[in-house]
């Protein structure tokens, strides 16, 4: 009844299976030689605006989110949903019936059968056969006739599921894969010295996520090889709720952070400028640790002075968007060029994706050469003439990855199955022997034969070893 439906059929189709499989090789090449989740600038020096606009629209640049993607996971998904269940329509029966119905012929006419005679009956070889099937084989019956008798052994029934529980786990892992695409998010915040906050930079987007927690950073250490390369950066955290902390951990690389589903990982981390740190760090900073940031409006002509911190975002009037700065660059470097310290911040127009933007102190009007409906330029920093300021420890912000994937649990639940599925389908097998019992006039002609679904070589040697005992019984 299914098959004959064109939906069932259309998706029931191995070439289904090959077209997708194919498909998502394909495209997982393209993601592996198209650089994923770059910055925009990347792109369009490396592929020109254009093509940058083409790949972008084509989700070509964040591959494995884009909805075309997705719609190949979903599709075959479906497509092995409905291949296991019109598969296992016809193996239901043979696993789950609990009165299989014997053929003797089945076994006795077997080219491997193995045969003798007996002068003893039917129904003492009965008794002295039995104990040897019931040993061996979980289910074992009698079924005696009017021509003798035969003795029936079978194990690994379920064994035959082993395909279906690897099915399972590709499902698994396929849901898992899209539950983390649709609900979860890849995020990034940068955190000086003694703050905190509780908004996060959405990777890519660069749309604001404001958490349920606020994250402090209580302290940043960092220690160099002798060479001055970096060896470990090292960000004491503190998580809290309300106001008050609830949990605290030292994060390194590779050793995060996780809380209420939140992943938090050490990525990154800046040096302040040095007049900021002229003071102890405070959980609560002061005007020294702002920038003033004019912002003009290239059609309205109108310049809009804004103080701005690191990680904390800013509204740009006349709704041009939005900025944040994400930290301070002691000897920044501009196209090979050596710019001197500078600011680098992210501007997101409305509507848009996220730009980074670097504004050296020294040159006012650099952000001009950017482009874009509004320039922006430094009018005051610490670095620019002021009060001298006392010498001070360097203090550092940190950066952080921040994700969530809530389908992670499923992955993982997928991967059992698959390391079960897998041993359950190369390691076990259905096994079935068969004992057929012919009366003759003097004698009794006894036939032993197996059928196995897998594995054959070793069901002969159960076969030759059953045979022998049965010689010497």
């Amino acid at each position: 009844m299914k098959t004959a439906n064109p939906f069932w059929k259309f998706f029931c189709s191995v070439q289904l299976t090959i077209v997708l499989l194919l498909s998502l090789a394909a495209t997982s090449i393209i993601g592996t030689l198209i650089p994923q989740n770059q910055n925009p600038e990347a792109y369009i020096q490396a592929y020109g605006a254009f093509r940058y606009q083409l790949l972008n629209v084509l989700g070509l640049l964040d591959m494995y989110h884009s909805w075309w993607f997705q719609g190949l996971m979903m599709l075959l998904t479906i497509n092995i949903v409905v291949c296991s269940i019109d598969r296992l329509q016809g193996s239901w029966k043979l696993i789950f019936n609990r009165h299989p119905i014997v053929r003797p012929e089945r076994f006795s006419k077997r080219a491997d059968a193995r045969t003798l005679n007996d002068k003893r009956d039917v129904d003492d070889l009965v008794r002295v056969y039995e104990p040897l099937i019931t040993h061996r084989y979980r289910h074992c019956q009698v079924i005696r006739n009017d021509d003798g008798a035969v003795i029936y052994g079978e194990k690994g029934r379920l064994s035959r599921l082993g395909v279906y529980i690897v099915h399972l786990s590709v499902i698994c892992l396929i849901l898992g894969g899209l539950v983390g695409s649709f609900f979860g998010f890849e995020a990034f915040v940068t955190i000086p010295e003694g703050e905190a906050t509780d908004v996060v930079r959405i990777r890519n987007t660069g749309a604001l996520h404001r958490l349920d927690f606020q994250i402090r950073c209580d302290d940043f250490n960092l220690t160099l090889y002798k060479n001055g390369a970096p060896k470990e950066y090292r960000s004491t955290l503190t998580i809290l709720e309300g106001g008050k902390p609830v949990l605290q951990k030292d994060i390194i690389v590779n050793d995060p952070l996780r809380y209420r589903g939140i992943n938090i990982f050490q990525s990154s981390y800046g040096q302040l400028p040095p007049e900021q740190v002229s003071r102890p760090a405070a959980p609560a900073p002061g005007p020294a640790d702002s920038y003033t940031l004019s912002f003009t409006s290239k059609s309205s002509g109108m310049s809009y002075t804004r103080s701005v911190k690191v990680g904390m975002p800013v509204d740009i009037p006349e709704g041009l968007g939005q900025f944040l700065l994400v930290g301070y660059e002691a000897n920044a470097v501009f196209r090979g060029m050596a710019v001197g310290a500078a600011l680098k911040g992210l501007l997101t127009p409305p509507g848009g994706q996220a730009v980074e933007v670097l504004l050296p102190l020294k040159f006012a009007n650099f952000d001009k050469m950017r482009g874009g409906a509004v320039v922006i330029s430094v009018i005051g920093s610490p670095e620019m003439p002021g009060p001298a300021a006392k010498p001070a420890e360097p203090r550092y912000y940190t950066g952080l990855q921040v994700t969530r994937d809530p389908g992670v649990g499923l992955v993982y639940f997928g991967f059992v199955m698959m390391i079960a599925g897998c041993f359950v389908t190369f390691y076990l097998s259905h096994q079935q022997v068969c004992i057929v019992l012919e009366r003759r006039q003097k004698t009794s002609r006894v036939i032993l034969a197996g059928v196995t679904n897998r594995n054959k070589l070793a069901m002969q040697n159960v076969i030759e070893k059953i045979f022998g005992t049965m010689t010497k019984a």
